[in-house]
């Protein structure tokens, strides 16, 4: 730009200064002509200055008595620029200064009055230019605050996406810790037990073999339920019971061939022996049912807390003695209400099995008219000394979060006369998740108490004063 105005200025005012310039244009007056186009490189940089220069330039031109021409081209567009891009408080005061000397003291240092048209018509072009600079600079306003909203929503937008993200990670990993980490921790104990009574009383040590298949069982299907609702994207709690329980059902037992005189046997469902000509006939259906698509895989019933005896089913079977209360008249939950009450208590029963061997564990849940309160104590564990062992640390503060996300508190720590207690209070209605706000991590999330510890081979679990008795 700086180089089509010089071009501009220099060809103009040469013609402009033969027809009505009283001295003929020398090195001065060029210079004069190009010193505002040479200083318009730097309009941006710095506006105001370039203004001066420019508005110097043009009263120093004229004052020389050189003819009007386009030297205001340049004093147009630096004052265009400052007043859009600079500081009003030095731009437009330039504006009244620079009509008073263009209009009155120029002309008369070379005896010319000033005309009354010339005086209108300029300060008619001076207010064009105000009007035309203010506009710029607040178009310029608008286009900036347009773009500083379109960066805003663009920044809530992704700090939305990764909250979501975090919030699925979150209950992805609940989720498995939930899942996990109760049936695992049965298998422990049933699976140490089973051990100890393999030789000395195999009858017991079935009972608690037949236990581990029922809890990996179990577990599976949670797993498989976990699965399909990531898959899916539906919430866990979204599934009903018996739409779940139709696919939690024992394998069939496999076809065995029978060694000998070309015999078979048939399944369990079938009796008695065929020919192996039969068997082999059947061959091509058989093979034409393996190529059929699988049936979908187990998928467990969402927990509740609305059947006590079903949830505890599990830590009883690992010989955890468990009192039950109820407080006020059951009601219909919601899913997640319903979900997050049977997790907080399984892990609380879970932390029991793993961490106070031989204790004895308690169920207290109060329905009220705006939540349900659920309360998990245990006493002391039977073994005076116990053992430090690792441990994962997530439980408490996991149980914490899923409280926290609709709406509830929870505390957990140990109880004044021995033992440990975990309370919950969970809102019938829960919390949108807008309104939601991240937890605050607490020592207690991590820390284990001096009296809890990790169940280990050999250790009696509660309700178990020995090895020998094993409760089924």
């Amino acid at each position: 730009m700086a180089l089509v105005v010089a071009a501009l200025q220099i060809v103009g005012g040469t013609f402009a200064n033969m027809r009505i310039g009283e001295n003929s244009l020398g090195v001065i007056g060029y210079a004069l002509l190009l010193a505002g186009p040479v200083a318009l490189i730097w309009r941006r940089a710095h506006p105001v200055p370039v203004l001066l220069i420019a508005l110097g330039a043009c009263i120093a031109y004229l004052s020389l008595g050189y003819g009007y021409g386009p030297i205001f081209l340049s004093l147009i567009i630096a004052f265009l620029t400052a007043g859009s891009i600079g500081s009003r408080w030095w731009t437009y005061p330039l504006v009244p200064l620079g009509y008073l000397v263009l209009a009155w003291p120029v002309p008369e240092l070379f005896g010319r009055g000033a005309n009354v048209w010339q005086i209108f018509a300029l300060m008619a072009w001076l207010v064009v230019l105000l009007c035309a600079a203010e506009g710029i600079r607040q178009r310029k306003v608008v286009l900036i605050a347009r773009r500083q909203r379109a960066e805003a929503a663009r920044r809530d937008e992704e700090a939305q996406r990764e909250r979501r993200a975090g919030e699925e990670r979150l209950a992805i990993a609940r989720e498995l810790h939930d899942v996990l980490a109760h049936s695992l921790s049965l298998i422990n104990v049933q699976s140490s037990v089973a051990l100890e009574l393999f030789d000395k009383k195999p009858e017991q040590a079935a009972t608690a073999l037949d236990a581990i298949k029922t809890a990996s069982r179990d577990a599976l299907a949670e797993v498989h339920t976990l699965l399909h609702s990531i898959r899916s994207g539906g919430p866990v709690a979204g599934e009903s019971d018996s739409e779940a329980a139709e696919f939690v059902q024992e394998p069939p037992a496999p076809n065995r061939r029978r060694p000998g005189r070309g015999w078979t046997t048939r399944n369990a469902g079938g009796s008695g022996r065929v020919p192996a000509e039969e068997h082999e006939s059947g061959g091509a259906s058989r093979e034409s049912e393996a190529d059929a698509p699988r049936p979908a895989a187990p998928r467990a019933p969402a927990p509740s807390i609305g059947d006590l005896d079903a949830l505890l089913q599990r830590a009883r079977a690992a010989g955890l003695a468990v009192d039950t209360k109820i407080i006020g008249t059951p009601q219909q939950l919601p899913s997640v209400i319903d979900v997050a009450g049977a997790r907080i208590i399984q892990e609380s029963l879970t932390n029991v099995v793993r961490h106070a061997p031989g204790a004895q564990a308690s169920v207290t849940v109060r329905y009220a008219a705006q939540s349900v309160d659920i309360t998990v104590d245990n006493s002391r564990p039977a073994s005076a000394t116990p053992k430090s062992g690792p441990g994962g640390g997530n439980g408490i503060l996991g149980m914490r979060e899923r409280t926290h996300a609709l709406g509830g508190a929870l505390t957990a720590g140990p109880r004044p006369s021995g033992g440990f207690r975990v309370a919950a209070r969970l809102p019938l209605q829960p919390m949108e998740p807008s309104d939601r706000k991240p937890p605050v991590p607490r020592p207690e999330d991590t820390a284990r108490p001096d009296n809890v510890r990790p169940i280990r081979p050999g250790d009696r679990t509660a309700g178990q004063p020995s090895a020998d008795e094993v409760r089924p």
